[in-house]
């Protein structure tokens, strides 16, 4: 196996102590070994470096770490699909769509979202998947489409951006209704123009956390 005893690593770091807050910041979805991000990574840096030149597309590899019960061994699936983004293609859509709905919550959904908007750059045909996912039941899925193109600066479609972001107008959700917060106020940056008009245009179908979070630097 390319990654070795990378597990066995990861576990020699654990911190009892310190994973109790840690459990309890992502009000106890998840067991945690205690290892902070930085460590996490860094114990891993080397694999996915061999993965990366390599070009070792291994799913199996994300699937043994969904596998696991702690949060970190997650994460650690997510740090691998975000280190070998730019060889991964529309045909690995499905399988990083099923680990977006895998023991969802909001740290491994936006890591994983990362690595559909690179896939996106490069590949036309997925936005049409965006804009179905943006109608989808599974609200990780919706907030997905959501941000994809966060950080996208000037290359961030715009009318894509406001089909997605319609299509989730009048939820309730907190997290859909962050994400287009989060979704307009980074693209706000880019074009503030464009996003006071569209949040005057749609005012009274925004939630309040919507208008807020995307009027931050206007």
């Amino acid at each position: 196996m390319w990654y070795g005893n990378l597990f066995n690593e990861l576990e020699a770091l654990q911190n009892p102590e310190r994973a109790i807050p840690m459990a309890a910041y992502m009000r106890n979805q998840f067991p945690f070994l205690g290892i902070a991000a930085d460590p996490r990574k860094s114990v891993a840096k080397s694999y996915f470096l061999i993965a990366k030149k390599n070009k070792i597309i291994d799913f199996d590899f994300v699937e043994a770490c969904f596998q696991k019960e702690e949060r970190e061994f997650h994460l650690m699936g997510v740090d691998y699909l975000l280190a070998i983004q730019d060889i991964l293609t529309p045909d690995h859509l499905h399988l990083v769509k099923k680990y977006i709905l895998t023991k969802s919550w909001w740290d491994t959904v936006d890591g994983l979202d990362g690595v559909i908007g690179k896939m996106s750059l490069k590949f036309p045909e997925v936005k049409k998947m965006m804009l179905e996912w943006s109608q989808a039941d599974n609200f990780w899925l919706r907030r997905v489409a959501i941000d994809h193109q966060l950080l996208f600066k000037t290359k961030t479609d715009e009318k894509l951006l406001a089909e997605i972001i319609i299509n989730s107008l009048g939820q309730k959700e907190f997290f859909i209704n962050k994400a287009i917060g989060w979704a307009l106020r980074d693209y706000s940056k880019t074009n503030p123009e464009w996003v006071r008009t569209f949040i005057e245009q749609y005012h009274n179908e925004m939630a309040p956390l919507s208008i807020r979070e995307g009027k931050k630097y206007l």
